[in-house]
This record gives C-alpha cells, structure tokens and sequence, in this order.
C-alpha cells in the first residue's frame, strides 16, 4: 500500500473538500474513526470550521456518547475486549438518534448526546435541527463494519507498535479488541479515507483504501 505524505493542515483542507464536494442540499454523515491514541476526536474538531467555511451547517457528535448503561456494558467486566468490541457502543440508539433522520427526507432532528457514561446517566439534551445540506461529524472507535450509514468515512490507522506505545496503561486490555477490529472490520479497506497516524506531525494518507469517494491524490 502506497503512502502518501500529508501535513495535518493540508489533510483538514483536503477532507472539507471531500465532504463538501456531496450534492447540494443533501445531509452529509462523516465517521472520523480510530482508536483512542490515533485522536480521532481532535480531527473532527478540527474540521468543524473549514466545512462551515465551505457553507455547510455542522454538528459535532461524539459515538462516546453514545455508549450502553454499565449495567448492559460492562456485564462480563470491566475489562473484557470482546464485550468492548461488541456490546459498548449503542450502535441502534446512534442509528436511530443520529444517521437515519439524515437519510433522504430524514427530518434533521439530530440528538447531539445520549448517554454520560462517566456517571451512567443520560444527558437529557434537545433534539438539535440540522437543515438540508447540513454534516454531522461523528468521532468514535471501532465504527466502521457495524453497517452504519456514512456518506463519508476516515480511519486513523496506527501500526501495532504506535497502538500499543500510544495506548495508555490502563486501556492496554482494549488492545485485541482493536486486533480484532483490524481482522473483521478491515478499516483499510472499507474507509474512503485511510490516514497513518503513526506520529502526529508525519501523517500520510494510505492508498487505496476503502470503497467509497477519496481524498484529493487517492483513487476511486
């Protein structure tokens, strides 16, 4: 696979392009995916403000919170990889609440935040009105391969060395999860845009990957 080198301002620029360049008028699903270490969370932020520049209303959701009651999550433990890759993320209550009122004719009506899973308790936020032609921006881990509908999705792959240097002590338990994830799911092939993220000041965008629309310089 083919690596091509990419400053991190240039790969914010790059991605705008790629979610503006949908049809006008449509609703656009972006998945920023990646393990925790690879900041997948920081670079959704960071596109907020180049697709509103573009003319695109934003919201910024996080599949964090999007979690099950501990009751449900944590079942077989706290530290159990195959419940963490199967049973954490409440992938009906993300479906429901946030990508399929943006299907076509969907109403907009996004719900921005679900569950606090620091204190096990749901937010109780308002629905939030995205009008047509509006991006949600949705950061998570282990996203891609779960049948949900994005128009555009970014996978911040990391070597198995940066995962592990990068994964903090008390996470290391998550590691064959992500193994498993790289097995099952094949982010490097299913994403649109496939990012080595193994150094932050070094990224590349790795070619082909995925299935979809690609960043400028990829292949469709």
């Amino acid at each position: 696979m083919r690596a091509r080198p990419i400053s991190r301002e240039a790969l914010v620029e790059e991605l705008a392009e790629l979610i503006c360049d949908r049809p006008p008028g449509s609703y656009v699903r972006v998945a920023v995916d990646g393990a925790p270490a690879a900041r997948p969370a920081a670079l959704a932020d960071e596109l907020v403000a180049p697709v509103r520049l573009r003319g695109r209303p934003v919201l910024r959701v996080s599949a964090g919170d999007f979690l099950r009651p501990a009751s449900l999550r944590l079942e077989f433990g706290r530290t159990d990889p195959d419940a963490f890759y199967d049973d954490w993320l409440d992938v009906k209550a993300l479906r429901r609440e946030v990508l399929d009122p943006l299907e076509p004719g969907g109403s907009g009506r996004v719900l921005p935040a679900l569950w606090n899973s620091a204190i096990d308790r749901a937010y109780r936020l308002p629905y939030e009105e995205l009008p047509p032609g509006g991006v949600v921006l949705v950061d998570g881990t282990l996203l891609l391969g779960r049948g949900l509908a994005f128009e555009v999705s970014v996978h911040l792959w990391l070597s198995p060395g940066a995962l592990e240097r990068g994964t903090q002590e008390e996470e290391r338990w998550r590691l064959p999860a992500y193994e498993r994830y790289e097995r099952e799911a094949a982010p490097q092939r299913s994403a649109d845009v496939v990012v080595r993220s193994d150094h932050p000041a070094r990224l590349a965008v790795l070619m082909p990957g995925g299935t979809g629309t690609r960043a400028r310089g990829g292949a469709h």
